[in-house]
C-alpha cells in the first residue's frame, strides 16, 4: 500500500504476539507496562467482556474466496469489484443482514449492510473495507501464484490478501460473532466499497448518502501491523505543464528546453521541502511533509535530435495534520514558476487530487473502544501509528465529518509489493478485537464505567452467552 515513517514489524517491539506465540501472550519483547505511551488513549475504567467465538475457518476461508478474485482496479476498467460483491452479498443474505447495493459506477457496486444490536438505542460504529487490488505485475517475479490464495508457512499468500481482503473478512466475521453472542445497542453497518484503489468513487458515494449521516464511527480495517492508526497523511497530486520553444538540437540556443526547466524544478524542491518542515513541523506518527517528483516526460523518444517545445511533471506531496494545503500548492507554484523562468519556460499548474491530512484524538470513544479490544485480546497495549498515505477513512472524515480509526490485519510493508501476505492467525485476532471493540464502543464504557447494560457479552468470569 504506502512505506511508512516509521514501521516496525510484529514482534518487533510493537507489543504482540510473534508468530507461534498464542494470541493471549505477552510477546517476548515487549513486557507489560502500567504506565501507557505517552501517546496512549486515556485508559478507562471497562468490563472485560468475554470475547465471543470466532468462525476462523470460515473467516480464512472468505478471505481464500476473495483473493482468488482478480479484484484488479485499472483504468478505464469496469466490473472491477461484481464477483467480490456478489460473494459478499450471498454471505450477508446467508447471515440475513438487510443490505443495499448501490452501483457508483459501471460494474462498481457499493454493499452496504446494517446490523441492529437489538439491545435498544445506542450508536452506530461503521466498519469498513474493499475488494479492489492493485496490479500483480509481473507475475513471474511471484514466487506464488498471485490469486491462488495458498496457504503455506502459516501466512495466506496472494494479491489482497493483506490489502486488504483479509480486513474485510476479519471484520464481517468480528461482527457475526458479536451478533451471534446476544442482543447489543445500537446498530453496526458493514460497508465493502468500491475504487479504493482508485478515486475513493465508493467512500465519496457513501459519505454523500443518507446513512452516513447515522454514523459515529468507522473503523477502517486497512492493514497496519498491529498499529492503532489515529491520523493519516494527506496527499496533494500536481501537474505541472512546461511550455517551451521546439528547437534543433544542434542549435539549443534557439529553443527553450522544457526538460532543462523540469529539472530546475526538482532541484529547486529541496528548499521548498526545507520551508514546509519547518513551517508544519514533525508529527510524532506521520512525520513531516514530503514532496517527491513522480514524473518528467517530454519529447519523442525516435527524435532525439529536436528540443521539444512542452513536457509535464507530476509531483506528489504527502501533508501531516494541520497542514494548510493551499499554502503548499502555492509556495510550489512560486518555486517552479521562478525555477523554469530562468530558462525562458512557463509553467501551469493544475491539482490533479487533494486529499487532507486527517487525525482523531487519543482521547475519542473510538480510539479507547479500539485500545480496549487490542489490550483484551493481545494482553498489552497497542502501538500506535498512522497511515502514510489514504485511505477512505480520509474521505468519509472529509466528506462526512466521520471519526475514523485505521486499524487491520497485515503488514503496510508489504502491500502493493509482490509476495504479498497475511499471517493466517492475524484473521482471526483481527475479528476478536473487533468484536470486543464494538461492544465497549456500542456500550459506551468508555464514558461511563460499571457493568454492561446487556448481559450479551458477560465480564470475564460471568456465564457467556
Amino acid at each position: 500500500m504506502h512505506s511508512s515513517p516509521s514501521v516496525v514489524p510484529p514482534g518487533s517491539g510493537t507489543g504482540v504476539p510473534a508468530a507461534g506465540e498464542p494470541s493471549n501472550a505477552l510477546s517476548s519483547d515487549a513486557a507489560p507496562s502500567d504506565t501507557p505511551s505517552p501517546d496512549a488513549a486515556p485508559s478507562y475504567a471497562a468490563p472485560p467482556y468475554a470475547v465471543p467465538p470466532i468462525d476462523e475457518a470460515a473467516a480464512v476461508a472468505l478471505t481464500q474466496d476473495l483473493v482468488r478474485l482478480r479484484t484488479v482496479n485499472a483504468a478505464g476498467a469496469t466490473a472491477v469489484e461484481e464477483p467480490a460483491a456478489d460473494l459478499v452479498r450471498r454471505l450477508f443474505t446467508e447471515f440475513g443482514w438487510p443490505y443495499d447495493v448501490v452501483e457508483v459506477a459501471p460494474g462498481r457496486p457499493n454493499v452496504v449492510a446494517v446490523v441492529e444490536g437489538g439491545g435498544g438505542p445506542g450508536r452506530t460504529l461503521m466498519f469498513e473495507g474493499h475488494t479492489d487490488v492493485v496490479t500483480e505485475g509481473d507475475a513471474a517475479a511471484w514466487s506464488v501464484d498471485p490469486y491462488g490464495a495458498e496457504i503455506r508457512d502459516g501466512r495466506l499468500w496472494g494479491r489482497g490478501a493483506a490489502d486488504m481482503k483479509s480486513g474485510v473478512a476479519a471484520m464481517i466475521y468480528g461482527v457475526r460473532a458479536l451478533q451471534q453472542a446476544g442482543p447489543f445497542p445500537g446498530r453496526i453497518v458493514v460497508g465493502v466499497l468500491c475504487d479504493e484503489e482508485g478515486l475513493m468513487l465508493g467512500a465519496k458515494a457513501f459519505a454523500a448518502s443518507p446513512p452516513a449521516a447515522e454514523v459515529d464511527g468507522v473503523v477502517v480495517c486497512e492493514p497496519e501491523g498491529y498499529e492503532v492508526c489515529t491520523s493519516a497523511r494527506g496527499g496533494i497530486r500536481l501537474r505541472l505543464g512546461l511550455r517551451g520553444v521546439m528547437a534543433h538540437g544542434a542549435m539549443p540556443q534557439e529553443g527553450r528546453n522544457p526538460l532543462v526547466a523540469g529539472a530546475r524544478i526538482v532541484a529547486a524542491l529541496a528548499e521548498a521541502v526545507k520551508w514546509a518542515v519547518g513551517r508544519y513541523g514533525t508529527h510524532p506518527h506521520a512525520g513531516t511533509v514530503t514532496v517527491t517528483p513522480t514524473v518528467l516526460c517530454a519529447g519523442d523518444p525516435d527524435q532525439l535530435n529536436v528540443i521539444p517545445g512542452h513536457g509535464v511533471l507530476g509531483i506528489d506531496v504527502r501533508t501531516v495534520p494541520g497542514t494548510d494545503h493551499a499554502e503548499v500548492v502555492e509556495r510550489l507554484r512560486q518555486t517552479a514558476v521562478a525555477a523554469a523562468a530562468d530558462v525562458g519556460v512557463t509553467v501551469e499548474l493544475t491539482v490533479v487530487d487533494d486529499r487532507p491530512a486527517v487525525e482523531i484524538a487519543a482521547g475519542h470513544p473510538l480510539v479507547r473502544a479500539l485500545v480496549a479490544g487490542h489490550r483484551q485480546v493481545h494482553g498489552v497495549e497497542p502501538s500506535f501509528g498512522a497511515v502514510p498515505g489514504t485511505t477512505d477513512g480520509t474521505i468519509l472524515t472529509r466528506d462526512a465529518g466521520l471519526p475514523t480509526v485505521v486499524y487491520g490485519p497485515g503488514g503496510k510493508w508489504i502491500a502493493h509489493q509482490k509476495d504479498e501476505y497475511v499471517e493466517v492467525r492475524e484473521i482471526a485476532e483481527y475479528a476478536r478485537v473487533y468484536a470486543v471493540a464494538a461492544r465497549h464502543f456500542l456500550d459506551g464504557h468508555e464514558t461511563r464505567p460499571g457493568p454492561p447494560d446487556s448481559a450479551a457479552l458477560r465480564p470475564e468470569g460471568g456465564d457467556a452467552a
